[in-house]
Parts: structure tokens; C-alpha cells; sequence
């Protein structure tokens, strides 16, 4: 079956039985490892003939690992207390 990805307007053919918006709501799962075996044989069958479903799985998992380096850092109070005047303010008509 060929299909058509629409991504960031590119159209790119793909032999595959899966969609790219399926891998945005499997793409958690996926790179957990907690997909069923036949949806992740589906996904990287998808994956081996969709460069943007590719880059933006790459995109995701750099992401990912960014996020996970960070640190938590405490807000000092001044700047604390005024960004909860701000949003307080936000919700005001």
C-alpha cells in the first residue's frame, strides 16, 4: 500500500501500513519499548521510508535528553511573588 505524509507540506511516498500522525501518538510508547511487538514492526517499517517521521522521531528523543540533563532550580521569592501577580493579572477580564 502506498500512501501519501504530509509533513511541513512535503509530500513524501511511503510504503507502509501506518500513518505519520500514528507515530506522534505511539512515539512515548515507542521509544519506551512498551508497544505491542506488531505496532513497533509497523512503526519502523514506517520510519525506514519517511525521512520527516525520522527527523522528527530524532527531534523528539533529542528533546527528551535534553529535558532530562536540566536541573531544578528554585524561583528566588521576588521573582516568584511577581510572576504570580502576572498571572493573576492574566485572568482578570
Amino acid at each position: 500500500m502506498v500512501q501519501a505524509c504530509l509533513i511541513e507540506d512535503a509530500e513524501v511516498k511511503v510504503s507502509s501500513e501506518m500513518r505519520c500522525r500514528e507515530i506522534v501518538d505511539l512515539l512515548v510508547d515507542y521509544l519506551d519499548g512498551s508497544l505491542p511487538p506488531e505496532t513497533t514492526r509497523r512503526l519502523d517499517a514506517h520510519l525506514a521510508g519517511c525521512s520527516p517521521c525520522i527527523a522528527f522521531v530524532n527531534t523528539y528523543r533529542g528533546t527528551v535528553s535534553a529535558v532530562r540533563r536540566l536541573s531544578e532550580t528554585e524561583i528566588p521569592p521576588e521573582l516568584r511573588e511577581r510572576l504570580i501577580s502576572f498571572l493573576e493579572n492574566q485572568n482578570r477580564p
